[in-house]
């Protein structure tokens, strides 16, 4: 019987997405793709999510020196089946080779929006007055 987690990926599902993620990392770095929209563009996979059964990849992306990336990702989604026919040498060992599919990567300006609040001075002000306390405690 399959165990099922609901803690997230498991340790197979993390381990063949970094495989998938450097292997598009490379098919990247190669510029076999010839399509004019990424001819150009530097493309950074960041993360790579397996489904459970290991047949669909998710890549988030990011486009180095873009700031709309949905041009970039559409044109990496109509060049999915050839870049998955690039994928097959570097993951021979798995039994099935994963269809990727290819969407943004919003955690970088996750993190700037949170860091930008972490450094509003509202938040500065709230910080302030807990060390006060403690000091004063």
């Amino acid at each position: 019987m399959a165990r099922t987690s609901s803690s997230g990926p498991s340790q197979r599902q993390l381990s063949v997405g970094e495989k998938v993620r450097h292997a598009l990392t490379e098919v990247m770095q190669r510029g076999e793709i010839n399509d004019p929209m990424l001819e150009k563009a530097l493309v950074l996979v960041t993360e790579v999510r397996m489904s459970s059964d290991l047949k669909l990849a998710t890549a988030y992306v990011t486009i180095l020196g873009q700031t709309e990336t949905k041009p970039f990702v559409d044109a990496l989604n109509r060049n999915a089946r050839f870049i998955r026919g690039r994928l097959t040498p570097a993951l021979r060992q798995m039994k099935y080779m994963p269809e990727v599919r290819f969407r943004t990567d919003t955690s970088f300006d996750n993190f700037a929006r949170i860091d930008a609040l972490l450094k509003s001075p509202e938040v500065a002000r709230d910080l302030d007055d807990e060390d006060d306390d403690k000091d004063n405690g």
